[in-house]
């Protein structure tokens, strides 16, 4: 793993949390970390928007700021911590009003505005469950999420619920409530005016006993095959969130915190939303699309302190940022107040932490996890060096390890037993040690692939790894066919599916292509039906098809004709082989693929 090493030889100006890392994982334990948060009142358990917004409200912090959220337009809607409290109590009554109660899921379809927020929080101080979903989603993965999770109450806009809801809302009989927000008199038919409902709500609410292995949060994540996966997590994460924040972003109540990630995401819920408001930390929130400009005047005017943001935002900076030129846009705001720069949702190549630190005057610090892990696990730490391009060494209690592969490309679990690799350099699949607070339960009503992410007393991340001789991790790839795209895991299954439905697909196969700015874009390899012509009116027409199912998210960006699709015996698309042959690689071991036997 060559590359130049970024040592701290300079204290950084603010003592950070962890200066000691072997010490720091010594005396490390999660009864310790539970210690940090308050509890209910009375011993009635733990709950997350009580951690996150009550238990501050209750002080002098009362009038600190929480979020700061900017319009498009540029104007600022500011919420104290007593303002928060208020308004998430209002929310946590209309649910209680309709009926809504523990356990339920509360689905939220919002882009970054208050009432996300209020929406998330009041949902978890009603002791229900959040189910956050990406914005950008188009009307079918929207409708199977919902489905999925058993939702029975979603909140959104008019806009959002009449393109990508409102046509499918009797295949959602489970669906009991749609609350709207904005303006009441654009409340569609069948919805509730979100506003009208708070209006007449109580402003104090008395959160209701809750266990800390209570479900608190739903995340879908994709896989290679079936549908996406509803990882569950409890409110006993809120232990692995701020730790995590404290360890790995070094969070503190008076920093001005800006995650970037969209809340439909689980980075977006968990540090957009949950660990700064842990730390009493103020939120800040964008509205508005992604524009150089914009961010830097963002993090200029908020006097943004701890920025997390991802590899695909950063190299579109970095684009902005010629090395040398007349014009340095960084350089015309005042970045002053930054002082740690971190990066997720997909591997950070050294170039990224090089431009931070020449253009921003900060490396960035790359950090892993999943939306099954719940919280960071493994980071570049504020006052330790950094190997650019490495993904950095585990949190303090948190237990990684390179287990060897089998031919399938996973971890050879054969016997029910793995093997750990301790060589220096050893490369498989990465797994961590089940016992941290934020790890996921279980997917849920699926139980096959719950068991299946596990073995042998490990979690299987499905990410294979190299550990250096001092115990930094790089990542290599996905063991599997997931596509990491922009920040986002994007199963190829659910894209295969939906280019099927169009009457002229016979078959579609899909894989990612390397990107130099999204990581990978989505392309599709399809197999037309007879009658049908590989013409540049059809493959317009496949992608228009799959954009408006399934959102630009999600959809292919590229389509190939391709008559011949390889299939392995069982008639499985080989995706290995497909994105072997488009990136010019080994093709390895052909043995499962189906072969047409000539007649002799």
């Amino acid at each position: 793993m060559p590359g130049e090493t970024i040592r701290k030889d300079t204290p950084p100006r603010v003592p950070p949390h962890l200066d000691d890392y072997d010490e720091a994982c010594a005396s490390f334990s999660w009864e310790q970390a539970r210690s940090r948060l308050q509890g209910l009142p009375g011993g009635r358990g733990l709950n997350l928007a009580h951690e996150a917004v009550d238990r501050h409200a209750a002080t002098d912090r009362a009038t600190a700021v929480a979020l700061r959220c900017v319009r498009r337009d540029d104007t600022v809607t500011t919420l104290t911590y007593g303002d928060l409290s208020r308004a998430t109590s209002r929310f946590a009554h209309v649910l209680r009003t309709l009926g809504v109660g523990r356990g339920e899921r509360v689905a939220t379809l919002l882009g970054r505005c208050p009432e996300l927020y209020t929406a998330v929080l009041g949902t978890l101080k009603n002791t229900g469950v959040v189910c956050p979903l990406f914005s950008a989603f188009g009307p079918d993965p929207v409708a199977q999420r919902l489905r999925l999770s058993d939702a029975r109450v979603l909140v959104t806009t008019a806009e959002l619920y009449r393109r990508k809801v409102a046509g499918r809302r009797t295949r959602l009989p489970g669906l009991r409530h749609v609350l709207i927000v904005g303006d009441p008199a654009d409340t569609p038919q069948g919805t509730l005016s979100l506003t009208a409902l708070t209006d007449r709500a109580a402003d104090d609410f008395t959160i209701p006993p809750t266990a800390p292995g209570d479900m608190a949060l739903l995340h879908f994540t994709s896989g290679t095959t079936g549908t996406p996966k509803g990882a569950v997590h409890v409110h006993e994460a809120a232990v692995a969130h701020w730790t995590s924040a404290y360890y790995a972003l070094d969070l503190r109540p008076d920093d001005v915190f800006w995650c970037t990630a969209d809340p439909g995401w689980v980075t977006g819920m968990s540090y957009g939303i949950l660990a700064p408001l842990l730390h009493g930390a103020t939120v800040v929130a964008d509205e508005g699309d992604y524009d150089a400009r914009r961010w830097y005047r963002i993090l200029a005017q908020r006097r943004v302190t701890v920025w997390y943001t991802a590899p695909t935002a950063l190299r579109m900076l970095m684009r902005t940022t010629p090395r040398t030129g007349p014009y340095d846009l960084p350089a015309s705001y005042d970045l002053s107040a930054l002082r740690l720069v971190a990066s997720v949702g997909e591997p950070l190549n050294p170039e990224g932490v090089l431009w931070g630190r020449d253009v921003l005057g900060l490396p960035v610090h790359d950090t892993w996890w999943q939306t099954e892990t719940g919280a960071i696990m493994i980071a570049n730490f504020a006052a330790c060096d950094i190997r650019p391009g490495s993904m950095g060494r585990p949190l303090p209690g948190v237990e990684a390890a390179v287990l060897r592969r089998g031919e399938d490309g996973r971890a050879d679990t054969s016997g029910g037993r793995v093997t750990v690799l301790r060589e220096p350099g050893a490369e498989g699949e990465l797994a961590l040690r089940p016992g941290w607070p934020s790890m996921f339960r279980g997917y849920l009503h699926d139980a096959g692939r719950t068991a299946a992410a596990f073995a042998d007393g490990w979690y299987l991340t499905g990410d294979v790894v190299r550990r250096d001789a001092d115990g930094w991790y790089w990542f290599v790839g996905r063991a599997d066919d997931v596509v990491k795209s922009a920040g986002h895991l994007v199963g190829p299954f659910e894209v295969e599916s939906a280019l099927m439905e169009h009457p002229a697909v016979a078959e579609a196969g899909v894989i990612g292509r390397p990107d130099p700015v999204a990581g990978n874009v989505v392309k599709a390899f399809v197999t037309l039906r007879p009658g049908h012509e590989p013409t540049p009116e059809t493959r317009r027409d496949l992608l228009a098809f799959a954009r408006r199912r399934l959102g630009p998210a999600v959809a292919p960006r590229e389509i190939d004709f391709d008559p011949h699709l390889p299939h392995t015996r069982s008639g499985k698309v080989m995706r290995r082989l497909l994105r072997a042959r488009e990136l010019g690689l080994p093709e390895g071991d052909l043995s499962a693929l189906e072969r047409t036997e000539t007649p002799g």
